[in-house]
């Protein structure tokens, strides 16, 4: 089988004209000038200047987006399974992806054109992850591209649905809490020590709480560049020990009342989109358990799942080894066995992989509906203690005037 070397793309700063004659910037991925040239021109773009960014600089090959592996997965199944070869199929595909991945596309076409397999070219260029690999080469096999890229649409239109809903539980709290911080500290160093400073000068004494948090605020207005750089110095750190943050965050979300059930879901939701998708591939139900138990974090799930595995090798019955799975529901357990008994397992995974996205919905918008009074309250002891600490000096004073 012939082959062809991996070339790695660079980052391009590009000084271009327009077919109206003006001039454009912009940022552009290519394997070399030539190639970079033939993607202006599909663009109606001519190249003035170029600029080839350093490794560090261009960020090297980053890994392409979820969007943009629907988008292949999606575009490959229409034209494959309408009789289009695997060649003009990928070249057609180059061209409705992000300019970040057109270039890996098409070191993936000259690849295959060249005589490489489909997956030996997708793991060359890193466009997919080992589990869609590894689905894509069991369907080479089968001689089934167009149904595996079929299947992988919709894999990862459920993946989407699922890190879209990570990705709210996630964003909705860090905005609402980030807008509070704001709004305190701007009451803190410039609201609270003005109004203070006033009832003080009308000979009103202030409670021990309100003076804290003036000389709080005076601190932070008085040392914001101390201040700003510890707090830099503390988000480095973060990201330098993000992994074991992460592990720390995961491990309190795996024993937090309601985000573990949708943590639980979640991953379940995963581990059932992976095997749907192999095993409608031809790929064997040990070598699918393989593969899918790598995408699950959950200890204890992953545990149980690669416990099965080897008993299921070792000659194990599925539908014994099924129920001592206690991380998955019973309803789940029994439609598993009741399909394994029927020899349908591929509907069953498929099924559950959707009755898993749609439950982690359900959880995720009762998980939302639960977290909005907690952030209400946190809302309320981050400003209504400085509303306190205005109030009750004002309250004093009020009451000293009148008598």
């Amino acid at each position: 089988m012939a082959r062809i070397a991996l070339q790695t793309s660079t980052q391009y700063l590009v000084l271009a004209a327009k077919p109206d004659g003006g001039r454009t910037f912009g940022l552009r991925r290519a394997r070399d000038p030539r190639h970079l040239n033939d993607q202006l021109r599909r663009e109606r773009l001519v190249a003035l200047k170029t600029w080839a960014l350093p490794q560090w600089a261009g960020g090297g090959d980053s890994q392409v987006s979820l969007k943009d592996q629907s988008e292949l997965h999606t575009q490959l199944a229409q034209l494959l399974t309408r009789g289009v070869p695997l060649v003009e199929a990928l070249d057609a595909t180059s061209k409705s992806v992000a300019n970040s991945t057109a270039p890996r596309v098409e070191r993936m076409r000259d690849m295959v054109a060249s005589g490489t397999s489909f997956s030996d070219a997708a793991s060359s260029v890193g466009i997919f992850d080992p589990v869609t690999t590894s689905v894509y080469r069991a369907a080479e096999r089968t001689g089934d591209l167009g149904g595996a890229a079929k299947q992988l649409a919709g894999t990862t239109r459920r993946q989407l649905r699922i890190a879209g809903k990570a990705g709210t539980l996630m964003v909705y709290p860090a905005i609402v809490l980030s807008i509070s911080l704001l709004v305190t500290l701007a009451m803190i160093c410039f609201v609270l020590p003005k109004i203070g400073q006033s009832i003080k000068d009308l000979g009103t004494e202030l409670p021990a709480f309100t003076q804290a948090m003036m000389a709080t605020g005076v601190f932070l207005r008085e040392n914001a560049l101390w201040v700003l750089a510890g707090v830099m110095a503390v988000i480095t750190l973060a990201i330098i020990a993000r992994r074991a943050l992460f592990l720390v965050v995961a491990r309190l979300a795996r024993s937090t009342p309601l985000l573990k059930d949708v943590v639980v879901t979640q991953e379940s939701a995963r581990f059932f989109t992976v095997m749907a998708a192999m095993t409608h591939n031809g790929v064997t139900l040990a070598d699918a358990l393989g593969v899918a138990v790598g995408v699950i974090s959950h200890p204890k799930l992953r545990g149980q799942l690669t416990t099965l595995r080897n008993k299921l090798i070792e000659g194990g019955v599925l539908r014994t080894l099924i129920d001592s799975v206690d991380s998955l529901p019973l309803p789940t357990r029994r439609l598993l066995m009741a399909a394994e008994r029927a020899g349908d397992l591929d509907s069953a995974f498929d099924t559950l992989a959707a009755d898993m996205t749609e439950e982690l919905e359900r959880k995720s918008e009762r998980l939302l509906a639960a977290m909005e009074p907690i952030l209400i309250v946190i809302m309320f002891l981050m400003i209504g203690s400085l509303v306190v600490s205005i109030m009750i000096p004002l309250i004093r004073a009020t009451s000293a005037a009148v008598q």
